[in-house]
């Protein structure tokens, strides 16, 4: 049974991993599980997303408690842990299913992930435009076990993601 002040959200912002293990570090943050959206395909793989013809992302599904954390202010956290101007691209990780991009699962989603990209845009804090896809919600599949917390499970693997010490208008 849902939880009166637990929201949802799906980011994509590159390798899951890094996103993850910061994203569950936010206070207000319930849960995180690393998986994929923004195909069309009935099921995602990492074996086939990886190839990047599936149309999915690396995505990231998020539980937070909406009574201590806004999803605006989740918004503007994952702008600062990621490069929201390179499209296809984070770090060494290049493709389609490492683009930045935000799901939404309602209208109040969609217009809060536009004025965070407006406002972090107009902040100036990069030296190019925002590339991040603001697209509906479709479905989430969850990634392999060997990647949920990967990065708890190996404390020096690979990450590209780090939290820039940015003002964005918030």
């Amino acid at each position: 049974m849902p939880v009166a002040n637990h929201q949802t959200a799906y980011l994509a912002g590159g390798c899951f991993w890094g996103m993850e293990e910061l994203v569950r570090q936010i206070p207000g943050v319930i849960a995180t599980e690393v998986g994929y959206c923004g195909g069309n395909a009935e099921k995602a793989t990492y074996e086939h997303v990886k190839t990047g013809t599936s149309g999915h992302a690396e995505s990231l599904k998020v539980v937070f408690d909406a009574s201590r954390l806004s999803y605006s202010h989740l918004l503007f956290e994952f702008f600062r842990m990621h490069n929201p101007t390179t499209p296809n691209r984070q770090g060494n990780d290049i493709g389609s299913q490492y683009r930045s991009a935000i799901f939404f699962v309602d209208e109040e989603q969609r217009r809060l992930a536009e004025h965070v990209i407006t406002s972090a845009d107009s902040s100036r804090e990069w030296k190019a435009e925002i590339v991040t896809e603001v697209v509906p919600f479709q479905a989430f599949f969850r990634a392999e076990s060997y990647h949920q917390r990967y990065l708890v499970k190996h404390p020096h693997g690979y990450t590209c993601h780090y939290v820039r010490q940015l003002d964005l208008g918030e």
